[in-house]
C-alpha cells in the first residue's frame, strides 16, 4: 500500500495525464468529424498526381514497411500522418453519349477513333441510376467515345448494331459484348473473361442483377426520413446476405455508396487504426493443398508479420476477393502467369485500408445526430483531396486501356488512381499495380474507370474490411491477434437508419433465377433480328468441347433459344444443338 506521501504527487499527475487524455481526444474528434463543419469538396479538376508507384518484384512472405504508422490522418484530404482515432485506453504503440436507336432499319457502325477519356465497361458499373423521386434527373453523358448498349463505350473496332427489338455491340472477333433489349429493359454484358451478367432496372430503382451459377442481388429503395437508400439483398453459394448504400448525385449521375448497418466502439477503431504495441505472426490455416491459393499462389503471398490491423485487413481482403475469383470460376489456366502483387503495392493497399477505418470512425462519431448520408464518404472525397488512392477489385469488369483496347480485371486486382476525373467527365484514369494474367490488364497499364465502377470498389473495400473487423474482434487474444483494451470490446451498435429496416428479400434466389432467364429470352430476340445473328456455325460448333463453362459455350454461340434445369445439371438448346451441363461444365454435346 502507497504511503500519504506518495498518494499526492500520484493522484496529481494521474489528473494531468487524464486532462491532456481528453484535450487530445477532443482535438481528434474536432479535425476526424466531416460533418461538423461539413468537409470541403475541392473543385472537380485534374490533381497534380505524382508518379504512379511500379510494382517492384514480390517479396515473399516479406516484412512490410510500416509507413502507415503514428497518429494517423484525419479523415478529409491528408496523408497518413496527423491524428486518428484514439485508443481509449488501448496499449498499442477486409458501375454516355447514346447511340440512336433505329427501327426501321438496321445499322452497323464501326468506331475506330482512340478513346480519351474512356469509362470502364462491366459488370460493376451499375451504381448509376436515375435518381430519387422529386431529385434532379441525372445526365449520363460520358464525355469520351462512342457509347454502345447499356452505355458502355465501345472499344477500338467493335461495331454496334440497332434494329426493332435492341442493340448488340460486338467485338473484332464478332462475338457479342453488350446486349440491350429496349422492350424488356435488360442489359447483358459478355466479359472478356468469360463471365455473363445480367441487370434490368425498373424506375422506382429496383434492380435486379444475375450472373451464371445464381449469383447476384436484388435491390429496392428504403426510405428513411427523406432519405433514400438501396437495400440489397446478395446471394451467392447459397447464402443470402444484405447491404445498405446511399444514393448522392456526382457529376450528372447518381452512385450509390456503401452505409455500414452497424458501428464499433471509438475504442475498437483506435485499436485497428493505431499500431500494436509489436508486430505479430499469424497463422490463416491456408495449406498448400487449399485450392484457391494453390491456383493463385503466384500473385498473393501473405505478409510474415502484422504491424497493425490494416496489414492483417489487407491480406484478408485480397484472400477473400481470391477465394470468390476462385469459387465462381473466374479461374483459368492463364492465371498461372499472373506477376506476383508486389510488397510495395500491398503496402499501398494496407495504407488505404487504414484511411477506411478512420472515415468510418469519423462516420460513427456523426450517427448520434441521425444525419443525412455524407456524399464526402464516397468517391467524390476521394476524387477531389489529391490522394493517390488505392482500389482493390470487387468483381469482374472490362475496361479500356489509353489506346482503347480493351482489357479485363478480376476480383483482387489492385489500382491507384493517377488522374481524378474533370467537371465534366465521368471517369478516372488508373495504373494496375497488379493482376492476374490472362485477358487482365497488365501490371503498370494505365486505364480508365468510370466513377460508379470505382465506387463499387470503395463499397468492396469498406465491406470487406467491416466483416474483417468483426472477425479480429472475435478473435481478439487468439493466434497472435492482441488483445482488446476493455474500451474496443463493446458490441456494435446499429445506425439509427438500419434500425427498423427489412432483412434480406426472402425472395431474392428467385429473382436472380427468373432474371437469368429472361436475359435469355431478351438477348436472343436481339440476336436473332441483328445483322450476324443466326445458328450456330459449322466453325463455332468446332470450338465447343468438354469441361467449357457455361460462359464460355454461350460466348461461341451466343444466349441458348432454351435452357432447363434439372438438378444439379443444365440443358441449353441453340437450334438443333443440345449441350448438358453438370455442376457449370459440359459434360454432353448433342
Amino acid at each position: 500500500m502507497s504511503t500519504p506521501w506518495a498518494a499526492k504527487p500520484f493522484r496529481s499527475r494521474y489528473l494531468i495525464g487524464v486532462l491532456a487524455t481528453l484535450l487530445a481526444a477532443l482535438v481528434a474528434v474536432a479535425q476526424t468529424t466531416p460533418t461538423k463543419p461539413p468537409v470541403k469538396t475541392a473543385p472537380a479538376v485534374k490533381a497534380p498526381a505524382a508518379k504512379p508507384a511500379t510494382p517492384a518484384p514480390a517479396a515473399k512472405g516479406g516484412t512490410p514497411a510500416t509507413t502507415t504508422t503514428g497518429r494517423g490522418p484525419t479523415t478529409g484530404t491528408t496523408t497518413t500522418t496527423g491524428r486518428g482515432p484514439t485508443t481509449g485506453g488501448a496499449t498499442t504503440a477486409s458501375h454516355p453519349t447514346t447511340t440512336t436507336t433505329t427501327h426501321t432499319t438496321t445499322t452497323t457502325t464501326t468506331h475506330t477513333t482512340t478513346p480519351t477519356t474512356p469509362a470502364g465497361r462491366g459488370p460493376t458499373s451499375t451504381t448509376a441510376g436515375r435518381g430519387p423521386a422529386g431529385g434532379p434527373t441525372p445526365n449520363h453523358a460520358v464525355h469520351g467515345p462512342a457509347a454502345g448498349p447499356g452505355g458502355h463505350p465501345l472499344a477500338r473496332n467493335e461495331t454496334v448494331a440497332h434494329n426493332s427489338k435492341g442493340d448488340v455491340s460486338r467485338r473484332a472477333d464478332g462475338k457479342p459484348a453488350d446486349v440491350h433489349n429496349a422492350g424488356r429493359n435488360v442489359d447483358v454484358h459478355h466479359g472478356l473473361n468469360g463471365n455473363r451478367r445480367a441487370m434490368s432496372e425498373r424506375p422506382d430503382h429496383s434492380r435486379v442483377v444475375a450472373e451464371r451459377g445464381g449469383r447476384g442481388y436484388s435491390q429496392h429503395p428504403y426510405m428513411y426520413h427523406g432519405h433514400e437508400y438501396a437495400h440489397r439483398t446478395y446471394y451467392a453459394n447459397g447464402r443470402a446476405y444484405d447491404r445498405f448504400y446511399a444514393r448522392y448525385p456526382y457529376h450528372g449521375m447518381y452512385l450509390e455508396m456503401y452505409t455500414p448497418a452497424m458501428y464499433f466502439a471509438p475504442g475498437f477503431y483506435g485499436w485497428a487504426y493505431n499500431p500494436w504495441a509489436a508486430p505479430i505472426a499469424y497463422s490463416w490455416g491456408w495449406g498448400v493443398g487449399t485450392p484457391w491459393l494453390g491456383f493463385y499462389g503466384g500473385y498473393f503471398t501473405p505478409y510474415a508479420v502484422y504491424p497493425s490491423a490494416s496489414y492483417w485487413l489487407t491480406d484478408y481482403m485480397i484472400a477473400n476477393s481470391l477465394q470468390a475469383a476462385y469459387q465462381a470460376q473466374a479461374a483459368n489456366a492463364a492465371a498461372a502467369q499472373a506477376v506476383a502483387l508486389s510488397q510495395q503495392s500491398k503496402d499501398l493497399i494496407a495504407a488505404e485500408v487504414q484511411r477506411q477505418i478512420a472515415l468510418e470512425n469519423a462516420e460513427a462519431a456523426s450517427q448520434g445526430q441521425n444525419s443525412a448520408p455524407d456524399p464526402n464518404s464516397g468517391i467524390q472525397r476521394m476524387m477531389s483531396d489529391n490522394i493517390q488512392h488505392v482500389f482493390v477489385v470487387g468483381a469482374d469488369l472490362d475496361v479500356l486501356d489509353s489506346s482503347g483496347t480493351e482489357c479485363a480485371l478480376g476480383e483482387g486486382d489492385a489500382l491507384q488512381l493517377v488522374t481524378p476525373p474533370g467537371p465534366q467527365e465521368t471517369a478516372a484514369t488508373l495504373v494496375v499495380l497488379g493482376s492476374k494474367g490472362g485477358v487482365e490488364c497488365k501490371p503498370r497499364t494505365t486505364i480508365s474507370v468510370s466513377v460508379a465502377d470505382l465506387q463499387d470498389m470503395q463499397n468492396h473495400m469498406r465491406e470487406t474490411i467491416a466483416l474483417g473487423m468483426t472477425e479480429m474482434q472475435t478473435k481478439q487474444g487468439q493466434g497472435g491477434i492482441p488483445s482488446l483494451p476493455a474500451s474496443a470490446r463493446t458490441a456494435p451498435v446499429k445506425a439509427a437508419f438500419a434500425a427498423d429496416a427489412p432483412g434480406p428479400d426472402p425472395n431474392a434466389a428467385a429473382e436472380i433465377s427468373a432474371e437469368l432467364k429472361t436475359a435469355d429470352q431478351a438477348e436472343q430476340e436481339v440476336l436473332q433480328t441483328s445483322p450476324t445473328a443466326g445458328g450456330p456455325s459449322a466453325t463455332s460448333t468446332a470450338e465447343v468441347k468438354m469441361g467449357q463453362t457455361v460462359d464460355q459455350v454461350t460466348g461461341i454461340l451466343g444466349s441458348p433459344t432454351a435452357h432447363y434445369d434439372v438438378g444439379p445439371k443444365q440443358i441449353y438448346t441453340f437450334g438443333n444443338m443440345k449441350i448438358t451441363f453438370t455442376n457449370g461444365v459440359v459434360t454432353d454435346i448433342q
